[in-house]
């Protein structure tokens, strides 16, 4: 079947089952062979295809609501509500989103790319059904590592409590991104080899019915044996205990089953989980055997071999230096631990992990307890390294302030994907971090040129005694500089001019460096000699330099990129602010007051006006508005 000329999922209703798993391997194939060019999560949605085909067979949408949880697997629900003639551009820029997106389809009740929250906007779905008296099913997707986060128990919690009807299906592969980990996953695990359980439970409600009804008593034994049952066979029932019922485990592959299960679901009263064992990366081999998440999201690859096309580069990863510096630092260090959310893969610590299986720890999605749990090992006098994604730093903040930078603790985060990172879009975008973390007291902020001022960053974070130190860097590659021989300490707060100038200054850092650099060579050829320094302490600032640069009179661009409000150049002009220097020039290039949509970094740099061509069209601009009648005039100045 061509599934690029599907419509809307109402056809399935008259398909037969042979027909339906025709349809499924069709699906498969239609997805192994569009992300071996765009990329993608390509792993969870092979596993959930007779899954999404089973829920769309059973339930009405848009009229039933259909919530996935992170939105990796939702790629076989965007084919069955008539978006499949769009996946030459998934991920591309203003092509298809990777997540669900309710600006996309009707059939996107929910928009998510952070784990754990299907279950609290299911059961505010179901409420606001129920108060408004209308009639339609909810039903939440969630994967057993997105269970592991503190808000899908929150939800349970209150789910179990307020026993309204909604349907919860528990998509267990046994791995999120990476393996699952913790308590939960060994809880699950006990569950999937108890199947007995529930033809026993049945077969005793089957013979409780047989018998004449001899009063409460009878029932009451009854329904002690039925306990006993339960605790016998399924250690632990966590979710009945919770007042939700409970079905399954069910084979995820298995249309028939599924179909059945689901219908069963639906005509229950009260919340239901049905809990699924699909296989990550069914029917294409590579994925298959995946077994540390690498075909989670790849980008591009071969189909016949299942090679991943890279871009040819000699130049490390970011992510790779961090985790190489960690190793070399740890080597002498004892007391170097990392903490990870489940990122040992995303942020390429496995080999830290390989070295040091005892000091590192991956917690699971559990964001806001690894931040804690950082800032416990720290009270210890152990140097805990938090690495975490920025976009998932978000969901840390309070463990932040209240943990970690109120108690001034030596916690070291290193901020992996800061900056845009294209592709996920707007979940994923990392430009916040530095406006949330430069509000709190005691925290040093860093970014780095290159791969080699990022090693020099690990070591000046490891050997930092007063407080909370962040580092940040972007996703990607670096240079291909050369390294020092030796980790470098930089003296906190100290920024670097890289091109001397005296007719205008620009401030930036990281990546954006190269395009204040580009610009400052552009204008050169112009007559016009723009210095750019290097501001690689986000906070603290270099004061000495802004006061400099103030006594000079040298207009200033902030270049960032980063959300604006509150960002690096708010903290300059803040800085002036506060000095009762009001004359000093500065304007701010960053990222507006907006999410930013998915697409190649280059092309969204582009779009925000962060080139170098726009630059340069700033600083003519501020130069012409300056109020120096000359600008020959302006005295020669050296920067430190």
């Amino acid at each position: 079947m061509d599934v690029t000329l599907i419509k809307n999922p109402k056809f399935l209703k008259k398909m037969s089952i042979g027909q339906m798993n025709a349809l499924a391997a069709d699906i498969r194939h239609f997805l192994i062979k569009k992300l071996s060019k765009t990329g993608g999560h390509l792993g969870p949605n092979l596993g959930v295809v007779e899954l999404t085909l089973a829920l769309h067979r059973v339930f009405n949408s848009p009229s039933d609501k259909l919530i996935w949880d992170v939105g990796h697997q939702s790629y076989v629900h965007k084919i069955l509500t008539g978006r499949g003639d769009q996946f030459d551009s998934l991920r591309q820029f203003h092509g298809l989103c990777g997540f669900p997106k309710r600006s996309e389809s009707e059939h996107d009740v929910w928009e998510t790319g952070h784990s754990s929250t299907s279950l609290s906007a299911a059961l505010g779905m179901a409420v606001a059904r129920d108060l408004k008296k209308e009639k339609f099913d909810v039903i939440a997707i969630i994967g057993d590592g997105a269970l592991t986060g503190g808000m899908a128990l929150e939800a349970l919690n209150n789910i179990g409590q307020l026993k309204k009807d909604m349907i919860i299906i528990l998509n267990d592969n046994e791995m999120s991104i990476a393996p699952n980990v913790g308590a939960m996953h060994n809880m699950l695990d006990r569950i999937r080899s108890a199947e007995k359980y529930n033809r026993a439970k049945e077969d005793i409600e089957y013979l409780m019915k047989k018998i004449p009804a001899f009063g409460g008593r009878l029932a009451s034994v009854a329904e002690r044996v039925k306990d006993r049952l339960k605790y016998m066979v399924v250690s632990g029932v966590f979710f009945e205990e919770l007042g939700i019922t409970y079905q399954g485990p069910v084979d995820g592959h298995n249309l028939s089953t599924l179909i059945d299960n689901l219908e069963l679901a639906r005509k229950r009263k009260g919340p239901v989980l049905i809990h699924v064992l699909t296989q990550k990366g069914k029917g294409y081999k590579p994925a298959e055997m995946d077994s540390i998440g690498t075909w989670h999201g790849p980008g591009p690859y071969k189909i016949e071999s299942g090679a991943f096309i890279k871009p040819v580069t000699d130049a490390p990863s970011y992510s790779k230096v961090v985790n190489d510096s960690l190793e070399e630092l740890a080597r002498k260090d004892k007391r170097i631990v990392v903490i990870t959310p489940a990122m040992v893969v995303g942020s390429k610590l496995e080999g830290f992990a390989r070295e040091f299986p005892d000091r590192l720890f991956d917690v699971g999605i559990a964001e806001q307890h690894a931040a804690t749990f950082a800032a416990g090992l720290a009270t210890q006098k152990m140097k805990p390294v938090l690495s975490i994604y920025s976009t998932f730093m978000q969901r840390a903040y309070d463990q932040m302030i209240h943990d970690v930078c109120r108690q001034n603790l030596n916690v070291v985060i290193t901020v992996d994907r800061a900056g845009l990172v294209g592709a996920d879009g707007e979940t994923h975008q990392g430009v916040f971090d530095i406006s949330f973390l430069r509000a709190l007291p005691n925290i040093t902020i860093m970014m780095g040129k290159d791969e080699n001022e990022l090693r020099n960053m690990i070591y000046t974070a490891i050997n930092y005694d007063n407080g909370p130190i962040a580092v940040r860097f972007p996703r990607g590659n670096g240079y291909g500089v050369a390294f020092d021989k030796e980790p470098v300490r930089l003296e906190i707060g100290k920024w670097e001019v890289l091109r001397d100038g005296n007719d205008g200054a620009i401030l930036s850092f990281g990546p954006m460096l190269k395009v204040a650099m580009e610009a400052a060579k552009s204008l050169q050829s112009e007559g016009i000699q723009i210095s750019v320094i290097n501001a690689r302490f986000i906070k603290p600032l270099d004061t000495e330099l802004l006061k400099k640069l103030a006594a000079h009179k040298m207009p200033i661009l902030t270049l960032e990129e980063s959300i604006l409000a509150g960002g690096f150049g708010s903290s300059v002009l803040e800085f002036y602010s506060e000095c009762g220097i009001h004359d000093q020039t500065v304007e701010l290039m960053g990222i507006p007051d907006r999410f930013v949509e998915h697409g190649s970094v280059k092309e969204l740099l582009k779009e925000l006006g962060l080139t170098s061509e726009r630059v340069c069209t700033r600083i003519r601009q501020m130069l012409k508005n300056s109020k120096e009648p000359d600008q020959t005039e302006r005295q020669r100045i050296t920067l430190p």
